[in-house]
């Protein structure tokens, strides 16, 4: 049986996530825009970072979905 208060709850935490790999990406691109690749090469690892956390808590919260 689901429980939708813990699937609701994982998959507002997978969003916010993957909310907080976009602002990562966005400001690397701004980096790399700016020619200030070093600060872009850091935003781009914590893009890639946030990223493979949200995945795995994607997972999580379809794999608690589908139960």
């Amino acid at each position: 049986m689901v429980n939708n208060k813990e699937s609701s709850g994982l998959h507002k935490q997978a969003a916010s996530e993957h909310e907080e790999a976009a602002k990562h990406h966005h400001k690397a691109a701004e980096y790399h825009d700016q020619n200030k690749l070093s600060d872009a090469k850091v935003s781009s690892k914590s893009a890639m970072d946030s990223c493979n956390k949200a995945q795995k808590h994607s997972a999580n919260a379809y794999e608690n979905s589908a139960k």
